[in-house]
């Protein structure tokens, strides 16, 4: 699902009973990272195949070399925020 956070596209992705929030873009060329498929905890960018790790944002494969924001998620009472890490 698309959302903003604090201005910023992001993602929300849930895998089970767990939320992760990313930021919606490919650190390699600034695509969207939107219609990539999720598998493993992990995000892979639709136009060159670089994946990235859901909870650090770090790159698990070339062509991207450097990591994507995420962000912390809580859930409260049925309603799900997400923020910057401090």
């Amino acid at each position: 699902m698309s959302i903003l956070v604090d201005d910023l596209p992001s993602l929300l992705i849930r895998i089970g009973d767990e939320f992760f929030a990313i930021e919606d873009v490919c650190s390699h060329d600034g695509q969207p990272l939107t219609n990539g498929p999720v598998e493993n905890c992990s995000i892979t960018c639709p136009r060159h195949g670089a994946r990235f790790d859901l909870k650090t944002g770090k790159p698990l494969c070339m062509p991207a070399i450097e990591p994507i924001a995420t962000f912390e998620v809580q859930v409260r009472d049925g309603d799900i925020f997400a923020r910057p890490r401090s």
